[in-house]
């Protein structure tokens, strides 16, 4: 069952001539970032291009929730902050819903408040880790009370005497380094953290937007941020740029379906995100740039896909997975149809997003007739060629967004369509996924 509601089974139909312009939407970690720190700044932060999916919409609700005032007027979103130290105590529970990005770091940001609050999700978020971020919370003087192995639903009890921190993060994660620099605002003296393997940068880019006093040095022992804590955060204008994630399936299904040419304009590239993109033209894929230039501090460019039938698989470098962990689930789709054997390695941070994505892949690209291998920290598709995927699979999704839109597009090259039981969950992060594919030409249908 879907988190949002009854499952959605969807099937998609082979096609050919994918054409026309794919306008995604708002790219969704920077969504996240711009409410959080809108509600964490003083004065009115006013936010356009806000991807309007249930993820980001979850945590406009908790930011309400923390006492900050939100609405949307026209196509911008209003955010009033409290400044940092002015989180209400909120007075329900915090559903986040499908979001594991939204429920780490709010639990972050008023981690250092006097206040406690009660987070929830769905069945998925529900089954999905916390200590990585509860752990080093509790550094900074917060408590976690949950159910056993650090599971939601969970309370957090907020340091009421805050002391800063020096944290080496174990694991590449974007979301465990934000939710200890958001935690680190509200601590006097300075908040240290570690990276040993660089992550999206997102938070650090938008912290020295808004007035933090933060800095990124890279030294032997890895990538060193240093913030200041107890800032006044100024509220800002910010334009979100289109999601690197989401412009991820149009692209490559331009690239695997015969025929196609996809514009997909307004990408952000910022180079901790766009792994994807290198590797595919790494691989042989017609995908180039157009128009780069810089919006609001993060490097743009149109992205130009055309239909490649002369992709070869590759070995993906294990130190580019951090740039495209989310990623993994539609290269593989790409590579099942390459020539060769597509090799992902590093890449066990997969074992634990919405659901154990390379289980979920693996098993949904056998279904449809590929051979996949997998250990516990890599995997590796067996390409056969274009064209040459049978299909006629169902796959099941794990009530995992990127998993029903992987096998969907798979459906638009397979030799036979490709079925999945729920594509409810696709509008936590793509809400116009399956009307931007229909516009370029696929078929896709609720069954």
């Amino acid at each position: 069952m879907s988190g949002h509601g009854d499952p959605v089974p969807m099937i998609s139909h082979p096609v050919t001539g994918l054409t026309g312009v794919a306008d995604v939407p708002g790219d969704k970690s920077i969504s996240h970032r711009a409410l959080i720190l809108g509600a964490l700044s003083v004065g009115e932060t006013r936010v356009t291009g806000l991807l309007e999916g249930q993820d980001v919409l979850d945590t406009a609700k908790a930011m309400r929730a923390f006492g900050a005032e939100i609405e949307k007027r026209g196509d911008t979103w209003h955010v009033h902050g409290v400044g940092v130290g002015g989180f209400a105590e909120p007075d329900q529970v915090i559903d986040c819903g499908n979001s594991g990005t939204g429920v780490r770091l709010i639990m972050g940001c008023m981690a250092t408040s006097p206040i406690s609050a009660t987070f929830t999700g769905d069945a998925s978020l529900n089954k999905r880790p916390m200590a990585r971020v509860t752990d080093p919370l509790a550094l900074f003087g917060a408590q976690a009370v949950g159910r056993s192995g650090g599971r939601l639903p969970m309370t957090i009890v907020g340091a009421a005497e805050p002391v800063p921190v020096r944290y080496v993060v174990p694991m590449p994660s974007a979301q465990v380094k934000s939710a200890v620099l958001l935690a680190g605002l509200g601590a006097p003296g300075q908040t240290v953290v570690i990276e040993k393997e660089a992550t999206r940068d997102h938070t650090e880019r938008m912290l020295r937007g808004f007035g933090a006093e933060l800095s990124v040095e890279d030294r032997e022992e890895g990538r060193v941020i240093t913030l200041t804590g107890q800032p006044e955060l100024t509220a800002q204008d910010i334009a979100v740029p289109r999601d690197p994630s989401s412009a991820a399936f149009p692209v490559c299904a331009a690239i695997v379906t015969p025929g196609s040419d996809v514009l997909v304009p307004g990408i952000g590239l910022n180079p901790t995100r766009a792994g994807l993109f290198t590797t595919l033209r790494e691989m042989g894929a017609d995908l180039t740039y157009e128009n780069e230039r810089e919006e609001g501090g993060e490097p743009v460019a149109d992205l130009r896909a055309r239909y490649s039938p002369d992709m070869v698989g590759i070995d993906v470098p294990p130190e580019r997975a951090a740039s495209m962990i989310d990623e993994y689930p539609i290269l593989s789709i790409v590579a099942s149809t390459a020539r060769g054997r597509t090799m992902m390695a590093g890449v066990k941070e997969l074992r634990v997003k919405e659901s154990d994505r390379i289980d979920a892949m693996a098993t949904g690209l056998r279904a449809n007739g590929v051979t996949v291998d997998e250990g516990e920290d890599w995997w590796a598709v067996d390409g056969l060629g274009p064209q040459g995927v049978p299909g006629g699979g169902t796959c099941a999704t794990h009530l995992d967004h990127r998993i029903a839109m992987s096998f969907l597009i798979l459906g638009m090259a397979a030799q036979a369509p490709v079925s999945v039981d729920d594509g409810g969950p696709i509008s936590t992060s793509f809400p116009i996924f399956t009307d931007l594919m229909h516009a370029l030409g696929a078929r896709i249908e609720a069954v």
